[in-house]
């Protein structure tokens, strides 16, 4: 199973970029979605295909979380890649550019599997400085003179930001020295026996690293840019993928710190960064003008999200596993949408888009009911994540902050959801003038998207519940299966 996912978008990107073939290009990049997610669903489903060879076993496996995030990756890069099709169309690019645009993306979701798969910390490094370069080209992919400028500040600051993570792995490695080995496996065994200090330092170095990947507060400054920047469906895979592996990533740091008494420490930064990712996002998002970027700020605030939860002990780690999935497909799709109203009006100006239930209604009401869901109006899973952090407060006799989340919540709703019902109501007379007609796969990947979150949140089947609830419990900290049992 593994040597098929880590293998096949290697093949298939190189014949697409080979042959510049349209028909290569399809299939090599819905051939590859469909592959990693049938992959995905058969682990999930216990099927073996024999297909593991056993030295790729050594340094890349399927674990509860590591199988969670990869599912929730398919599922937007199959998305994505129905998307594209659109977007192929829509831009008429010829078949020379596709290929490009297809073996970049392979090669982007290739980096992003090492990452969510790898058994190895350094390892897991190295997938993660292969996520930038491969990404990069992808922001650029438009050639404007703002992308340019974006991603050069992605490269820069995520470069400046790997660079610390590694010093991180190599402080870590001291501290370890008894261990030998910077195996996870190894790591959490012997945990108890890293010194308290050195531990300490790499987390603080590695936080800082893979934190800028993650886009958290005060480390976001690429990510505005890049996301607005990019094409919509880069976009979509930047929010919806690329944040949760940095994040994988740091869950698997997190957790050594767990086994060795030292969460204390860990949780009070996971905590801290989280709020002033808040704080960020809810003051920016009142003044921003441009959509993508109301987006892109709408991604820190759900990471922060995500971190006070990973922060807050068991009840917060199950949310913040439920939100992971539930914002990468309310953001994929409102990615995706913003690609539809670029389309139509030209313009990724606020103020000047008007009428979209006018003009195209269907990308009116996915826009609409996208941001509700992002919002976490009930039903949608949002609600319920959001709901257990607040009671993770209570629990931990911090009421105090759950105020203040309230707040900053409330601050980022009012500001999104202004500019959304704004964009969507009124006369479309006003508004530049564009083609009404899209494709069906400009619409068909945010409909099941929301199909799903709608599944989720209204009737959690157990399958979904018991693949949240091993991902939380990937964690050591506390009895995830007992305090999560009142979700059913």
């Amino acid at each position: 199973m593994i040597a098929l996912v880590m293998i096949l978008p290697l093949v298939l990107g190189l014949a697409s970029l080979i042959t510049r073939s349209r028909f290569v290009n399809r299939v090599s990049l819905v051939g590859t979605a469909a592959v990693l997610l049938a992959a995905g669903v058969a682990e999930w489903l216990g099927i073996d295909w024999a297909l593991l060879p056993g030295w790729l076993g050594l340094y890349f496996h399927f674990d509860g979380i590591g199988l969670y995030f990869f599912i929730i990756m398919a599922l937007v890069f199959a998305g994505v890649a129905v998307y594209s099709l659109s977007y192929f169309r829509e831009h008429r690019l010829t078949a020379g550019q596709e290929s490009v645009y297809v073996v970049q993306i392979l090669f982007f979701v290739e980096a992003m599997s090492g990452v969510i798969l790898a058994t190895h910390l350094a390892l897991m490094w190295v997938f993660v400085e292969a996520t930038t370069l491969s990404s990069a080209l992808l922001i650029y992919f438009e050639k404007r003179k703002a992308s340019l400028e974006a991603t050069w500040k992605y490269v820069y600051i995520c470069s400046i930001g790997i660079a610390l993570a590694f010093v991180g792995i190599i402080l870590l490695s001291i501290g370890s020295e008894k261990i030998g080995s910077l195996f996870f496996s190894d790591l959490y065994q012997h945990a108890a026996e890293i010194n308290p200090f050195w531990l300490r330092v790499s987390f603080a170095f590695l936080f800082v690293g893979l934190g800028t990947k993650i886009g958290i507060a005060p480390i976001h400054a690429w990510l505005p840019d890049a996301h607005s920047e990019a094409p919509s469906p880069v976009s979509a895979l930047l929010s919806g993928t690329l944040l949760n592996s940095a994040f994988l990533g740091l869950l698997r740091v997190q957790e050594i710190l767990v086994r060795a008494d030292q969460e204390t420490f860990s949780n009070f930064i996971l905590i801290l960064t989280g709020f002033l990712s808040l704080l960020i996002s809810s003051v920016f998002i009142l003044r921003v003008r441009n959509y993508k970027r109301m987006l892109a700020y709408s991604s820190i605030e759900n990471m922060g999200i995500m971190f006070i939860g990973v922060g807050l002990g068991p009840i917060g780690i199950f949310a913040a596993m439920l939100h992971a999935l539930a914002h990468s497909l309310s953001k994929t799709s409102l990615f995706l949408t913003s690609g539809n109203i670029l389309h139509h009006y030209k313009t990724k100006k606020i103020d000047e888009v008007r009428g979209m239930l006018e003009k195209d209604p269907v990308t009116g009401w996915i826009w609409i009911v996208s941001a509700l869901s992002i919002f976490g109006i009930p039903p949608f899973p949002i609600f319920i994540s959001k709901f257990f952090i607040v009671k993770a407060f209570w629990m931990n006799g911090e009421p105090w902050l759950a105020l203040l989340f309230f707040l900053f919540i409330v601050i980022v709703t009012f500001g999104m959801g202004r500019a959304v019902f704004n964009m969507t109501f009124g006369d479309a007379s006003s508004s530049n003038e564009g083609s009404a007609h899209l494709s069906l796969s400009a619409y068909l990947p945010q409909v099941a998207f929301l199909l799903v979150l709608l599944l989720v949140g209204i009737g959690m089947p157990h399958q979904v519940f018991d693949m949240i609830n091993n991902a939380a419990g990937f964690f050591s900290s506390g009895s995830v299966h007992n305090v999560i049992s009142m979700v059913r």
